[in-house]
């Protein structure tokens, strides 16, 4: 299951600029806010975030929340997703991968998730 966003970067400048630690509070964690270097960086958390809920096909809500999900890095840099234990168990999450990138004012992420296999037929027919 592949999920995307895009975020204008600029959007995340200014929730910064109004609410400084409050803003990045709502959706990250304390380890996430120590990634942070940039509003640039903050956007592509967001934007990492929302694809995930995406990919699951809930949005970001009651079934899934933005503290359920957290980004760090790999020994390389690489931004990675990890989940907490409540999610994996609901959705049968088997493994996830993220790619966020950045060009101008715009913070763009991809996450595919690899859900344990349920279902021999997963098409739709008709």
């Amino acid at each position: 299951m592949i999920g995307i966003d895009i975020i204008k970067s600029s959007r995340m400048r200014d929730l910064i600029k109004k609410f400084p630690q409050k803003g990045l509070n709502k959706f990250l964690s304390e380890d996430e806010i120590k990634l942070v270097k940039s509003y640039q960086t903050a956007a592509g958390f967001w934007a990492a975030k929302e694809a995930f809920s995406k990919a699951i096909k809930r949005g970001i809500g009651k079934d899934c929340s933005f503290k359920d999900i957290k980004i760090y890095k790999d020994e390389n840099g690489a931004p990675n997703i990890a989940l907490s234990k409540n999610i994996v168990q609901k959705f049968n999450i088997l493994d996830v991968t993220l790619s966020i990138t950045h060009d101008g004012e715009y913070a763009i992420s991809v996450v595919n998730v690899k859900l344990k296999s349920t279902a021999t037929n997963k098409v739709k027919q008709f």
